[in-house]
């Protein structure tokens, strides 16, 4: 029988996206102690959504959105340089492992209410990935899961070819139930055997 994994891999597709295959990498980080100002001015030179937010030590502990700075900042009508980063960010940082799968991902999102997650390996901070990351290949999943419903259907075609039926031969008129489809007819065992001698 067709394996729909090994089918799918010899063509160039893998059966589920995973979240390396979209994060983006390296991430923008802010130390916690610099103005809001900055990661402004970071996220608009660099067309980013977001900054990671640092601790003196070097350690990921949140994340500071577009959203944020509207609401925490412009909305209290705060002067953006006074205030620092770790008030306005969004903590703790929502992490998933670059081995998770973008459905995992996407699911987290969702139940959380969040758009970006943080991309954790052995303990480092190793990407982000965004709900756009994953809108971005939302037509590719599609693709991957017609080509593979394709080969399932493939599969399971072949299968039925290979299931002996029961009934009347068409050629000798005898009752089998190990009928299959020879020459555009069902014919029994017997009957097989013998129009291959005969060719």
């Amino acid at each position: 029988m067709l394996d729909v994994n090994e089918a799918m891999s010899e063509i160039g597709l893998r059966p589920r996206m995973l979240v390396k295959d979209v994060m983006s990498s390296p991430v923008v980080t802010l130390n916690e102690d610099e103005p809001s100002n900055k990661a402004a001015v970071m996220m608009d030179q660099d067309s980013l959504g977001c900054v990671i937010v640092t601790s003196k030590a070097g350690k990921p502990i949140g994340i500071i959105t577009e959203r944020d700075l509207v609401i925490r900042v412009l909305a209290k009508n705060l002067k953006p340089d006074t205030v620092k980063a770790k008030e306005i960010m969004t903590t703790p940082l929502v992490t998933i492992e670059p081995d998770a799968s973008i459905s995992e991902a996407a699911r987290r999102m969702t139940r959380l209410d969040i758009r970006r997650l943080g991309v954790f390996y052995k303990g480092n901070l190793v990407g982000i990935i965004s709900s756009k990351d994953i809108l971005g290949v939302m037509p590719e999943m599609i693709e991957i899961m017609q080509e593979k419903s394709r080969i399932e259907g493939a599969a399971r075609t072949e299968d039925v070819y290979e299931v002996p039926l029961s009934g009347y031969c068409e050629r000798c008129n005898i009752y089998s139930e190990n009928l299959k489809e020879l020459e555009g007819q069902n014919v029994c065992e017997e009957c097989r055997i013998e129009l291959q001698h005969e060719k």
